[in-house]
């Protein structure tokens, strides 16, 4: 029985070894960025509403145009990201911002587009990941992977950690935490819920939730949640989506 029990032993730490050199931080973002709309986001336009906001993107291969439009009773103010830059335009009017605003306007108008359209971004040259471990949440197998951005062509938060939680049957991220150093840092976790379907393309959006005490471990954040002690911060929820497939490309 000892004999028998070894040998057990030695075939699952046999298959852990196995599963972890059959598959890399790379192949998983792959599969998941396949699963989320592949192809499909690459010649996309994609409207969308977050927070009384609206928003778009247009992309064509490499090149990419990212909008935050902001209305009132008297004025529209449109932001406007893309390869040569920034600008923006007030009624229609471009208009000169310092450049330290700029700086400012760019990383949140990339912020809501980012998490909007996860996992699509995971991939571009700036991004760093890496498989850290795996984790089960609900009853679900997850892997975990660690994302940080390279300072060159990271923008002004490279400073920042992500961890996501991929599903290992369905590639989804369905879980994702981050630790961001500005307004004097904070932790973040959030539950992706009324995943959809438009166009070939998936959106979800998130229960945010906040941990008090920054030196957590992001890798920890998972069963905090579990044990219930993670506190409700907000929704993140994209609404009016609409997509159109350029599918002349």
């Amino acid at each position: 029985m000892r004999y028998l029990i070894i040998f057990a032993s030695l075939v699952f730490f046999t298959a852990c070894q196995d599963e972890k050199e059959q598959i890399s931080a790379d192949e998983i973002i792959n599969k998941a960025i396949e699963k989320a709309g592949g192809e499909n986001y690459r010649n996309a336009t994609i409207d969308f509403k977050f927070r009384e906001n609206e928003y778009k993107s247009v992309r064509n291969g490499g090149e990419f145009i990212l909008e935050r439009k902001i209305k009132d009773s008297l004025n529209t103010i449109l932001d406007v990201v893309s390869n040569t830059g920034y600008k923006r335009f007030l009624n229609d009017s471009l208009v000169t911002v310092p450049d330290s605003m700029a700086v400012k306007y760019t990383g949140s108008i990339n912020s809501v587009h980012y998490f909007a359209h996860l996992p699509y971004g995971l991939n571009d040259k700036a991004v760093n990941k890496k498989l850290v471990g795996d984790a089960e949440i609900n009853g679900m197998p997850y892997y975990q992977l660690k994302v940080t951005f390279s300072q060159n062509d990271g923008g002004t938060d490279h400073h920042d950690e992500f961890l996501y939680w991929i599903n290992k049957e369905t590639f989804t991220i369905d879980y994702l935490a981050y630790k961001f150093h500005i307004n004097e840092g904070g932790l973040r976790f959030r539950e992706a819920y009324n995943p959809r379907i438009i166009e070939g393309i998936r959106f979800v959006d998130y229960k945010n939730y906040t941990q008090e005490d920054f030196n957590t471990d992001l890798c920890q954040l998972d069963e905090l949640f579990e044990e219930g002690k993670l506190k409700l911060l907000s929704t993140i929820e994209t609404e009016n989506v609409k997509v159109m497939l350029n599918r002349s490309m």
